[in-house]
């Protein structure tokens, strides 16, 4: 066997090999031996087939394995040799003359071929302690849990329709069809065939709900608002806008409901005090989430800065079609173009191209973290995430765990943002965290920027 480097640019590479026939051929009759006792051909007794006949019935795809399991044993014995790890499965490139081939086969001519790949780079991880984190603390005020508590129990009280003349007032539950516009245009998500709301519960925009109150089944009604200025949309934020209304449904309120300590035991907790903490839990979990985001952005953006390093192109050309595959699918599903999301194909493919090599970089170097420092997914945290997969499709349960035991790949797969999530907990410990006191709207806007640079349309298996 001769194995020539032929190319060797960036993490490219080229190998020119030489597989002598006789190497082959040895392969060959070797394999002709073990068929022997096996063979089971008309007129030869079991075991008593002669090897020369064998070899003209088989010779040819006995040698055609052979030279498969060499190859690719050949490949992976250069590649240790070298102290190199291939990116991706290398590519072979066989002679295309069929003379050749047949010459190989029949054992009379050596097999000579080029293997081409990538090579996973050398990383040097960063010094983490470098890494400056600023970590968001969100206080959860007393009136904004008086506010939630207020939204729970408004929507948790007994409503009954209103008849033909009902109007709208405080407290009942509608629903509702609109159609929002900024300068005469629809926005995106500024419109419904049929919301609910809750009039009161401020959970729409300030001074849509108050608008809505006197309003009648079927009337129309333009209800005129602006958007805060710390919206979580920066394209909206500080924008006016009409919205041309249509109440479908009133429901109001049965019997006099008051929010006290019966309403709390109604819904299954001791007193209105237990309501109140455990909606101020909720709200401070919900803000640690949202934190916890913020701050892993921070390492991933620290780590991308921290290494330059070339990636394979191979696996940024998977992780791109991968990406480039749900965006147009995405973009069709909603029948808009790529003018209507204000870019146009070219500048989308490179933007998407950037998110794709940022993705594989950032992989590989947490890889190469996780692996010096022993960083492992134990059994039970996979099963964790699994559980957890499983409970984002309410209803489809069985379908769902079904499909990851019959796919061990995707199976596998909910083990990489486990891996990584582990890595990065690792980083920010060692990091250097300062904490910034901000309020839920300023974090939500902090995380709306970060997404709009990095993210891109869901994977959806199921």
């Amino acid at each position: 066997m001769q194995v020539t480097e032929t190319l060797n640019e960036g993490l490219r590479r080229k190998l020119s090999v030489i597989i002598p026939a006789a190497d082959l051929v040895a392969k060959r009759d070797e394999r002709l031996n073990d068929l022997k006792d096996r063979a089971n051909i008309k007129g030869f007794r079991p075991g008593k087939v002669p090897v020369a006949h064998l070899k003209k019935v088989y010779g040819r795809s006995v040698m055609s394995e052979a030279m498969q399991d060499t190859i690719n044993a050949t490949i992976q014995e250069s590649l240790t040799e070298r102290a190199e790890r291939a990116a991706a499965q290398p590519e072979i490139d066989l002679p295309d003359d069929q003379t050749v081939i047949n010459q190989v086969l029949d054992g009379t001519a050596d097999l000579t071929f080029e293997v081409v790949y990538e090579v996973l780079p050398k990383i040097e991880p960063m010094d983490f302690k470098s890494i400056k984190i600023e970590q968001p603390v969100v206080e959860v005020a007393a009136e904004e849990v008086d506010k939630e508590v207020n939204r729970v129990f408004l929507n948790n009280r007994e409503f009954e329709r209103k008849g033909e003349d009902g109007v709208v007032a405080q407290g009942d539950k509608l629903g509702l069809k609109f159609v929002g516009k900024i300068d005469g245009e629809p926005f995106e998500g500024g419109s419904s065939d049929h919301a609910h709301l809750t009039v009161g519960a401020g959970e729409y925009i300030p001074g849509f709900e108050d608008q809505l109150v006197g309003m009648k089944v079927g009337e129309p009604r333009q209800v005129k608002v602006t958007f805060p200025k710390d919206y979580g949309s920066a394209e909206l934020a500080g924008k006016n806008a009409v919205f041309e209304v249509e109440v479908l449904h009133i429901d109001g309120p049965k019997g006099d409901a008051v929010l006290n300590d019966a309403f709390a035991q109604a819904l299954g907790l001791e007193n209105l005090e237990q309501l109140k903490t455990e909606v101020r839990r909720q709200m401070e979990q919900a803000h640690e989430q949202m934190a916890r985001q913020r701050v892993k952005r921070q390492v991933l953006d620290a780590l991308d800065d921290g290494h330059t390093t070339e990636v394979p192109g191979r696996l940024v050309e998977a992780e791109f079609s991968g990406i480039w595959q749900r965006v147009t699918h995405e973009i069709e599903h909603h029948g808009r173009s790529f003018e209507d999301e204000g870019t146009t194909e070219e500048e989308a493919r490179a933007q998407y191209r950037r998110i794709a090599e940022r993705r594989v970089k950032l992989g590989l170097v947490i890889a190469e973290i996780g692996n010096r420092n022993e960083i492992q997914v134990s059994e039970e945290e996979h099963q964790q995430a699994l559980v957890a997969e499983i409970r984002r499709f309410p209803g489809q349960e069985q379908q769902v765990y079904d499909y990851y035991r019959k796919n061990p790949q995707a199976l596998a797969s909910l083990r990489a943002p486990v891996f990584e999530n582990k890595v990065v907990d690792f980083i920010i410990e060692l990091a250097d965290k300062t904490e910034k006191k901000m309020t839920r709207a300023e974090l939500a806007k902090l995380i709306e920027q970060d997404e709009a640079e990095h993210e891109v349309p869901e994977e959806h298996h199921h």
